[in-house]
């Protein structure tokens, strides 16, 4: 998440680059040797089923375990597992987050309507049939992603939606993240992680057809092998290491920006974490504050690598040159800090999620406890994608109608345009009704 010579031309204001990467370039999940990788798993499964998965799942996962699949039972007692205050906690953040979906999901209204004399056209959402949700539980177990994926699809009435999240012991996985998919309605739940969960939900390998469509963030291998299943069943988007980006003005508070910058790059070591602020001192206090707060952090063998090798800190002229720089990084998540932040509200246009103000923070909604979406995409996609939602879930299909009475109106038109085309047999559709429309009219003077 850098500005690359690409898009450095386009840019009109000007802009100086305080802190480069020391890495950075092609995100992590189109590394070659990913793609290779992934390519290589995707094909071996395919093509050998089942023993190709659970080999891999021995010897990736260090699986030891008899049965993959968790007893209906076995995910309700999950709950049972966590300190009171944890589960507590995940239960609001299931509830806020099934009401958010809920109130997506009001706005999304069937139609039906009177487009000409006689002709009548909808539109009406059908949810998905079949989803297989990936729950994140390896270096982090990432609680909340049960919340936004499989509590989320329920909401839009998916009617079977299955989980996988990889094991965190030879014979079980996460108990928090399990009962986060339980609270969320999930239908079936397996024991089974990385690009072999999602092979097997692909290719009908867990005692389930294939499904539909996958969902759900991972690491960099994960997210290519979304990339490559696509097509052969639909995704939500390419979630890949998480991004963050912060707008900062001369009114912000370095230990926050820092802090804020921190608390995405601890995701992973190829996390990219960027600053673009219009005041040179609060670039040089937040790069300052950053290499301060690492020294006691205890996840700085993981921020620390991120920072360095990701991390970038822009000064820009001006917020309008704020907001042309932003909106070629395109960052999955997006802070704004500044002394007006309405005017970043209405003049972004490409991030996966915003957070206005020095109140709101990224966490608040990775926990699921504002209730919005943490599922968004990264490397670029928000310049055409948004973050996962209940309509990712419904299918707004169209349908139309057609009265006798509106023939002349459609069909002298479409044969006009089929004739040019040279498209004979599309002609014909429509010359048919029309000679039928004259005889049936016809037919209906000489009567009368």
């Amino acid at each position: 998440m850098e500005l690359n010579a690409t898009y450095a031309p386009f840019i009109t204001g000007t802009y100086e680059c305080i802190k480069k990467p020391a890495i950075g370039g092609v995100p992590a999940q189109r590394l070659p040797d990913v793609v290779s990788t992934v390519s290589d798993m995707l094909s071996a499964i395919e093509k050998k089923g089942l023993d190709a998965f659970l080999g891999y799942s021995r010897s990736l996962d260090n699986w030891a375990g008899s049965d993959l699949e968790m007893s209906a039972e076995s995910l309700r007692r999950t709950g049972d597992l966590l300190k009171p205050e944890l589960r507590s906690a995940l239960e609001a953040g299931a509830e806020r987050t099934r009401k958010f979906a809920d109130l997506q999901r009001e706005h999304l209204k069937d139609f039906e309507t009177e487009v000409l004399p006689g002709v009548f056209a909808g539109q009406r959402y059908i949810p998905v049939q079949r989803v297989g949700a990936y729950l994140p539980a390896g270096r982090f177990p990432i609680l909340a992603s049960a919340f936004m994926t499989v509590g989320v699809a329920k909401t839009a009435g998916v009617p079977t939606v299955v989980a996988c999240s990889p094991p965190t012991t030879p014979t079980a996985g996460n108990p928090a993240v399990f009962y986060s998919a339980y609270l969320s309605g999930v239908d079936r739940a397996f024991v089974v992680g990385g690009v072999q969960a999602l092979a097997a939900m692909a290719f009908g390998l867990l005692g389930e057809r294939p499904m539909d469509m996958l969902v759900g963030a991972g690491n960099a291998y994960v997210t290519e092998a979304k990339r490559q299943l696509f097509g052969r069943v639909g995704m939500d988007l390419l979630a890949g290491p998480s991004e963050v980006a912060v707008i900062a003005d001369e009114t912000a508070d370095p230990t926050l920006v820092a802090a804020d910058l921190l608390g995405q790059a601890e995701h992973g070591p190829q996390s990219p974490a960027v600053l673009v602020t219009t005041s040179r001192e609060l670039a040089r206090a937040v790069i300052a504050e950053v290499d301060r707060q690492l020294l006691d952090l205890s996840t700085e063998a993981i921020a620390g690598p991120a920072w360095r090798n990701y991390g970038s800190v822009y000064w820009v002229e001006d917020r309008e040159t704020a907001v042309e720089v932003m909106d070629v990084l395109a960052p999955e998540h997006l802070e704004v800090i500044t002394s007006d932040d309405d005017y970043f509200q209405e003049n972004l246009t490409n991030y996966g999620s915003l957070f206005l103000g020095q109140w709101s923070t990224v966490a608040y909604s990775d926990k699921g406890i504002t209730g919005t979406n943490h599922v968004l995409p990264t490397g670029g996609g928000a310049r055409s994608s948004a973050g996962l939602s209940v309509s990712r879930f419904l299918k707004p299909l169209t349908f139309q109608r057609v009265d006798m009475s509106a023939t002349m109106q459609l069909a002298p038109l479409v044969s006009e345009i089929s004739s040019y085309e040279e498209m004979e047999a599309h002609q014909r559709t429509a010359d048919l009704r029309i000679a039928r429309f004259h005889a049936n009219t016809t037919a209906i003077e000489d009567r009368s």
